[in-house]
């Protein structure tokens, strides 16, 4: 068998056993993407299938208590349950007060799932794209270890693979070594709705800047840098350690190290926006340092705190943009703003199920190296085609039109390469 993932020949090859998704509640929309794609390639190789998804349901009795339900057999099949720990939308009723799920209502619901299929199913594999209890990763004192012990607890279920996105700390995986943790970077998409988003914007190094907001977020920001080829600076936070407000210590001020940031484009990557007050901070610090342009990315827009001082801030000129991710729910008032850029990572998402349903390595998915050299490529098509002052068809730029036609297959004009 072929190392190689390719989605056009899904189900010409033998596969582990039959796939299968399950959606615990709360993530159906994440659940019915990657179907979606699971499907079209699925038709592709000639195989009629209107949907992977088992219908299934957490219900409760009047007590509170509840249930883990399938409603079809899952005998034999390769199962894959996607969770969302952070969709805090989903409500049950108790006692005539509606009660919004937490992350720990989410969990227990992964339990239940899992354990309505043990026994049954032929493998179960968890797609939990924000980690359950990942910011509490670390132990302080006297403090619990929620992400490791989650981790041990599921492994023990029998869940063989755990595929999760921007890890908090992706080093709690050494809490179950004998398990499969992949940790995937939604780099490649970030980088494709950027180009989108701002097709003439520039990399060069005396123009853009990848700046991390602390040193916690250090690796994904490196990791842009290098494939950007742009110069790298950081901020560091300075906490007191005397106090705890609202479960952590208290930043006092954020400190810079790095190149000169005036009149530059200044990308910050995060994993989550909570409240949104450090990253705000950090780029109120980096316009009165002269950037031209701020734009944040945070893997899981969250926006604990609300929009206003997000409104706010893009009013005065502090933050141009924000890029996020749909492996979260998000606030529908936030798809509705103008300086939010919602980035689609389903497609992504699907690859790990395909590869895993095979057997197939996984190494090229978690480091899309190809794909973003393949992406600069076409930017570097997006510069010559403006150098050459080519016509492009009506409502494409340079990169959309070379990106459509290199997706749909068409040959692209001398001129636009």
């Amino acid at each position: 068998m072929s190392n190689e993932i390719n989605p056009m020949a899904f189900f010409q090859e033998p596969s582990v056993a039959d796939l299968r998704l399950l959606a615990c509640p709360g993530a159906e929309e994440l659940t019915e993407l990657i179907d979606q794609h699971l499907v079209e390639w699925a038709k592709s190789a000639g195989v009629e299938k209107d949907s992977f998804i088992i219908p299934c349901e957490c219900p409760r009795f009047q007590s509170g208590d509840a249930k883990g339900l399938v409603r079809e057999s899952v005998r034999g099949d390769d199962i894959f349950i996607v969770i969302d720990p952070g969709n805090y939308s989903v409500t049950y009723n108790l006692f005539g007060y509606e009660n919004h799920l937490s992350p720990d209502d989410h969990f227990a619901n992964l339990k239940r799932l899992i354990q309505a299929v043990a026994g049954k199913a032929h493998r179960v594999s968890v797609i939990m794209p924000s980690l359950y209890g990942g910011r509490q990763h670390r132990r302080v004192v006297r403090e619990s270890l929620d992400c490791a012990v989650a981790l041990q607890e599921l492994q023990t279920m029998g869940v063989r693979n755990i595929i999760t996105f921007d890890a908090h700390d992706p080093r709690v995986q050494n809490a179950v070594p004998l398990l499969s943790f992949d940790n995937a970077m939604p780099t490649y998409q970030v980088l494709k709705s950027l180009l989108k988003k701002n097709p003439e914007i520039s990399f060069d190094k005396e123009k853009f800047i990848v700046v991390s907001p602390d040193e916690g977020a250090m690796n994904r920001n490196m990791y842009f840098s290098s494939v950007l080829g742009c110069n790298l600076g950081m901020f560091y936070k300075r906490r007191d350690y005397t106090r705890v407000v609202n479960g952590r210590n208290p930043i006092v001020a954020h400190e810079y190290l790095g190149d000169s940031v005036e009149g530059k484009t200044v990308f910050i990557a995060d994993d989550i926006i909570a409240s949104g007050e450090s990253m705000l901070e950090v780029a109120g610090n980096l316009k009165e340092r002269g950037a031209a342009r701020i734009i944040a990315n945070a893997t899981f827009p969250l926006f604990t705190s609300g929009l206003k001082k997000f409104d706010q801030a893009v009013a005065d000129g502090k933050l141009d943009y924000v890029v996020g991710t749909n492996l979260t729910y998000r606030q529908p008032e936030l798809l509705t703003r103008d300086w939010y850029v919602d980035v689609d990572v389903s497609k992504y998402a699907a690859y790990f199920v395909v590869a895993l349903n095979h057997d197939m390595s996984v190494s090229s998915i978690i480091d899309p190296i190809k794909k973003i050299e393949a992406l600069l490529a076409k930017r570097a098509d997006q510069k010559k085609c403006n150098a050459k002052g080519a016509v492009l068809p009506r409502g494409y730029s340079s990169f959309s039109y070379v990106q459509h036609s290199a997706e749909a297959g068409a040959a692209v004009p001398q001129r636009f390469r």
